[in-house]
């Protein structure tokens, strides 16, 4: 709903300047006297609940449509953006590369690909799409364009799926059934007779509510212990961020308070705080303050930017009148209209109590009595069916139990946003000729560029029926495929997410029954992450700990690094300490032979490592003793290159010392990453616009290739060749060295 009548707000002529005040201050102290605490409050009447016509009623009453056309224009800039970016325009021949063996993940199996030119086809009509509903052109038919590729490209790949990509498609599909061209659109510049036109308010009504759902549901399920108690994304009290507030609490406190505890609260109360005028300004603060600071703590594309552009749909709908109309007149032909004369729409139901654009007791003459018609009670019914299945589907994981991950359910609906973190420790792929016995490994996600299957009892299916049709062009026959996958949620022990012993191929799999060969989580052994966090803050740099557990009649072969020269083993569930030590490369197999599942301590001691950073203090010693001049003692030919300057590759590459050669190549890389983090802002945004040029130009013309192919066919292989060159082409810097760069940047985002 809204928080004030429909076109409430300030009263400003075409030209910007203020309506007679006494006539308007007449008309306010009119209403004010009228209404009552719950319409002041909330913008409807208690009445308005009482029946279903007065329902209908409410819901279809005539509502300004600048916010909504704001909102609309704003939308489709994002999804533009989004087409080359989170969608993948600018990469698209890799993902679908005409006849490689690749094994893909669609919501039903029977969704593939198009051929590739026909793929960039169809991402060519979700940019039109996109710019149509920017444009409001053609508003209808961009909007079918935007929402049936987008669901297209959604469906098609599981592992691709986030909560944000779900939401753009929610809102596409409501934007679809709105009448979002009514404001500031080429389509009213084309039919004069919708420009500035009512719009009903359950536009409003779904808009406002969808944005409360993914903030209230996310809070919900933050209250999840695991994030209370601050395991689900402690690593990100590190990021620099951060800073200011561990100037004045200890990290652990902001991981905590901040982090954790921030988050919850302002999830669970933005969408109530954004509704009411008295909290609204507050809540635009932190919201603002939280969507920009998630912008640079995760690669979520244009979520943040997304969310700032819905708070503004909370405020009353004619704030773009009020806002454009303090700007210079000759800028008016360019802006959106500041007139509050709208006209009517038949989308719209008019009646004694309609608030329009003038004074209330005189209503303007086209204003006409109207009843509810069919439409308006179907818009009625689906906007209350829409958002009973909003509150619904969060919690509706009784029914796909089939897509079991540690969380319950389909992935990708629940908004469950970073209430899980994990890391794998171990993944083995097993294959088993099916006639001649034989036994082999594959490489992890091999025929694949997802990660994803390794958490995903569905997508773990997938990837085990697609090897069975791949391998036999192998020589393997009639293949068994088993999984042993490690896997540590929030912070917990890492254990097994699938039962290695089932041949997946075969394995039983619906989505509405639980996946049998899916290993329970652990939670038992949750209270001993805080003794982790002991252990690992007491080890120095040189050793690394793994916390592992296992079920009963299971057993963990192993095999120590060759560059971990010493492996103790902790039996972590007895009141006395087994310790094995193993030296590198030794294999060793652990039975667990108790009727409860056993834990384990890993500590991998790296010694060779340890050498080597001894070896680099002598070296900068010896470097720094050169250059200051108190080193007298010749050097010998193998150090040499210590002396040379800073900036000289061929010292590097002249270094006949494997050791002096990578103490080298570390000083060349630490100096990189230090111009880089020291970079003015200037320099940092023209990196940051070259990087996004190159992206955007490869996914056009690329696309431009394409559409040549379809239209006229495929050129001579030589000159297709030269084209996909040029399209290739990158910036001053190489982008292989800047990804090396950005692996030494821990937490610090390239803007």
């Amino acid at each position: 709903m809204e928080a004030r009548d429909a076109t409430a707000g300030a009263f400003v002529s075409s030209d910007g300047d203020e309506a007679p005040a006494t006539k308007n201050a007449a008309s306010k102290a009119s209403k004010a006297q009228t209404k009552s605490r719950m319409e002041q409050i909330f913008g409807f009447k208690k009445e308005d609940l009482s029946s279903w016509h007065n329902l209908v009623c409410l819901l279809n009453r005539p509502t300004d449509s600048a916010s909504l056309g704001i909102f609309r224009c704003l939308f489709g800039l994002l999804m533009v953006i989004d087409v080359t970016q989170e969608r993948g325009l600018s990469h698209l021949d890799y993902k679908y590369l005409d006849g490689a063996p690749v094994c893909r993940f669609p919501l039903l199996n029977f969704l593939e690909p198009l051929p590739l030119d026909w793929m960039y086809l169809v991402y060519l009509v979700l940019f039109l799409g996109s710019l149509g509903i920017m444009l409001g052109c053609f508003y209808r038919l961009s909007c079918l364009m935007f929402i049936s590729t987008y669901w297209y490209i959604f469906f098609l790949d599981k592992t691709a799926w986030n909560n944000h990509s779900y939401l753009y498609g929610l809102i596409g599909f409501q934007l679809t059934l709105m009448n979002g061209n009514r404001y500031w659109s080429l389509d009213g510049l084309r039919r004069p007779s919708i420009r500035n036109a009512h719009v009903p308010l359950w536009n409003y009504t779904l808009l406002r509510t969808q944005i409360f759902i993914v903030y209230f549901i996310a809070g919900i399920k933050k209250l999840d212990a695991d994030w209370v108690e601050g395991y689900s994304m402690s690593y990100l009290a590190h990021h620099w961020l951060f800073d200011p507030f561990k100037a004045i609490l200890p990290v652990e406190l902001v991981n905590l308070l901040v982090v954790h505890g921030g988050g919850l609260v302002l999830d669970l109360t933005a969408g109530y705080l954004l509704f009411f005028d008295a909290t609204r300004p507050y809540a635009f603060f932190f919201v603002s303050y939280f969507h920009c600071m998630n912008s640079q703590l995760f690669s979520i594309g244009m979520f943040s930017y997304t969310m700032l552009a819905t708070s503004p749909l909370f405020c009353y709908p004619d704030w773009p009148r009020r806002f454009f109309s303090h700007f210079p007149s000759f800028l008016k032909p360019v802006l959106p209209l500041t007139t509050p004369e709208l006209q009517p729409s038949t989308s719209c139901v008019y009646n004694e109590v309609s608030n329009l654009s003038g004074d209330q007791q005189e209503r303007p003459a086209h204003s006409k009595l109207s009843k509810p018609r069919l439409k308006h009670k179907l818009a009625a019914i689906f906007t209350l069916l829409y958002i009973a299945e909003q509150f619904f589907l969060p919690y509706s994981h009784f029914i796909t139990q089939g897509y079991n991950n540690w969380t319950n359910g389909l992935y990708g609906y629940s908004w469950d946003m970073m209430v899980h973190s994990r890391s794998h420790q171990h993944v083995k792929i097993t294959y088993k000729d099916g006639k001649t016995g034989a036994i082999g490994y594959l490489n992890p996600g091999v025929f694949t560029h997802s990660r994803r299957w390794k958490d995903h009892g569905d997508m773990l299916k997938q990837y085990a029926s697609c090897l069975s049709h791949l391998l036999p062009r192998y020589n393997v026959t009639d293949p068994e495929i088993y999984f042993d996958i490690w896997v540590s949620i929030n912070e917990r022990f890492q254990q097994r997410i699938f039962d290695p012993r089932v041949d997946i191929v075969k394995a039983d799999w619906s989505p509405f029954r639980p996946n049998p060969w899916l290993m329970p989580l652990l939670v038992d052994l949750s209270p001993w992450r805080t003794k982790f966090q002991e252990i690992e803050g007491s080890l120095d740099n040189q050793t690394e700990i793994v916390f592992i557990a296992d079920f009963p009649g299971s057993n963990i072969l192993g095999r120590t690094p060759a560059k971990r020269n010493l492996i103790v083993i902790y039996k972590c569930n007895v009141h006395h300490l087994v310790l094995v030590q193993v030296p590198a490369g030794a294999y060793h197999k652990v039975y667990t032979v108790s009727e409860d599942p056993s834990c384990y301590m890993y500590v991998y001691v790296n010694t060779t490592e340890a050498a080597l950073l001894e070896n680099f203090t002598k070296l900068f010693e010896l470097q720094e003793r050169v250059r200051n001049g108190t080193e007298t003692e010749p050097l010998p030919p193998e150090l040499q290159p210590l002396i040379a300057p800073n900036d000289d590759d061929e010292a590097e590459v002249n270094a006949t010392d494997p050791i002096v050669r990578l103490f080298l190549k570390r000083q060349r890389r630490m100096k990189e990453v230090k111009k880089r983090r020291e970079a003015g802002l200037l320099e940092r945004l023209e990196r940051f616009a070259g990087k996004k040029y190159y992206t955007i130009r490869r996914g056009f013309l690329m696309t431009a290739i394409a559409m040549r192919n379809l239209a006229v066919g495929l050129p001579p292989l030589e000159q297709l060749t030269r084209e996909v060159e040029f399209a290739n082409m990158k910036g001053p810097q190489d982008e292989g060295n800047q990804k090396d760069l950005l692996k030494e940047e821990v937490g610090h985002g390239e803007l």
